[in-house]
């Protein structure tokens, strides 16, 4: 009888053979060899994650520091020279924050999410700090412009008169100069339809060079540069399976507002230049919108978190695939019927508009998944699985959670691999005991 290996030899000699042929009659032989060569592959990684992480007690997280390896690189690569700014919301570790930094000069700077996130990641050392949000919390503006005068380099967003106002009350304060970056909207419209997420308020050219000249006007306030985040091109995947014809409009639509960003960025970077006004960055994009944004002349940086990680969300991508470098196991405590296995834990379901796609999803051994009436539980989590690995109860499933960062809010460190064997840990910011949203 051949083992598995020789099966394995067999598939590949068989798909370098079909391969060439692309007529109607070959489709579902090559086809099927890809889902066995899948199949044989996913489940050698399930034995490889579950003898690596042998001994720890579930429920636990883990970064395959190979993969993130190979995804820093592939973001490097697809970067085009432009500049990347971490978006930490997608990372949520000192550690792993300052790991990703030291990969590449092309990394540098962080984008975080709050206010005493910003003045953590300062006192831990770290520098070049955006904050993605509007501050209006004026005890808050008056830690960060008191950091700003002992040498923290914050930059602070902004979309509208009253935040350039309290921002300039509060340097007025304190006798510092705070750094503004201005946000335009970046969202789209059409046939009546808003596409994008609500975030700006400056939709028009003429808002939007409002608010610069306004920082302009004022000695205590400094444009550091300007923001547009395509959400309906970064955020959105064009690949969801069984849903052909969403795609089909969704692909449309990042095409058109490909083209509607470019020219709004372009406008304003342009009438900048003509204005002798300098930036030290005009930043764009995300993960999902590499491919068009940093090839924008405009644009200088652009903000990455979750293709450093690739969850489970970013599977949906027409136009990339990252490697799944983070995942979570839980411990299978019950076996109620022969091909189910009821795990504790396991329900960290992901923010946002309500869909399955927000969901954990199983990810090894293959082939498991959730049911569909109860998906994934509070305190218990059935999955239904019926593949060639053998599974008892203490054994791991290893889960892919939808989104990135949002893992760590559920785990106090993560646990790192590379080449198979467990190196290490690393603390979280819950770890840490932070919870900062």
């Amino acid at each position: 009888m051949l083992d598995g290996a020789s099966i394995f030899l067999f598939l590949l000699v068989l798909d370098a053979c079909v391969t060439e042929y692309t007529e109607e009659k070959y489709i579902p032989i090559y086809e099927t060899v890809k889902k066995v060569r899948f199949l044989y592959e996913t489940t050698s990684r399930y034995r490889y994650y579950r003898e690596a992480l042998a001994n720890l007690s579930m429920p636990f997280a883990y970064i395959d520091l190979d993969l993130l390896d190979q995804n820093m690189a592939e973001i490097v690569a697809r970067s085009n020279g432009k500049r990347i700014r971490i978006a930490s919301k997608s990372i949520r570790s000192i550690p792993m924050l300052r790991y990703i930094l030291d990969y590449d000069p092309l990394i540098q700077g962080i984008m975080c999410f709050t206010a005493s996130e910003a003045l953590f990641l300062w006192e831990n050392g770290f520098h070049n700090l955006l904050l993605g949000y509007p501050v209006v919390d004026r005890s808050s503006l008056l830690t960060i412009a008191r950091a700003v005068q002992q040498g923290a380099q914050i930059t602070l967003m902004v979309d509208s008169l009253e935040h350039i106002n309290l921002a300039e009350e509060v340097a007025k304060q304190v006798s510092t100069p705070l750094l503004l970056c201005v946000e335009m909207d970046a969202s789209d419209s059409f046939l009546g339809l808003h596409i994008g997420v609500y975030r700006s308020s400056l939709r028009t050219f003429e808002q939007v060079m409002q608010m610069v000249e306004r920082i302009g006007s004022s000695p205590w306030l400094v444009l550091d540069g300007i923001m547009s985040y395509e959400a309906q091109i970064a955020g959105v995947g064009d690949n969801m399976p069984g849903h052909g014809f969403k795609n089909g409009v969704i692909s449309y639509l990042k095409k058109r507002s490909i083209r509607v960003v470019r020219e709004k960025r372009k406008r304003v970077d342009d009438e900048l230049q003509r204005q002798h006004i300098s930036l030290r960055f005009f930043n764009g994009g995300g993960t999902g919108s590499m491919s068009s944004t940093c090839y924008e002349n405009a644009v200088t940086e652009v903000t990455v978190g979750s293709g450093f990680y690739a969850p489970a969300l970013f599977d949906y991508y027409k136009e990339f695939h990252f490697q799944p470098a983070a995942g979570f196991a839980v411990e299978i405590v019950r076996q109620p019927r022969f091909n189910i296995y009821t795990c504790m834990g396991g329900g960290y379901v992901a923010s946002g508009a309500i869909g399955k796609e927000k969901l954990p999803l199983p990810y090894l051994p293959p082939q498991a998944a959730l049911l569909r009436l109860e998906g994934a539980g509070e305190v218990q989590t059935p999955v239904r699985y019926e593949g060639d690995q053998k599974l008892a109860i203490g054994d791991p499933i290893f889960f892919r959670h939808s989104k990135a960062g949002e893992l760590c809010e559920r785990f106090p460190t993560l646990h790192l691999l590379r080449k198979g064997k467990r190196i290490g840990e690393a603390i979280t910011y819950r770890g840490e005991g932070r919870c900062f949203l």
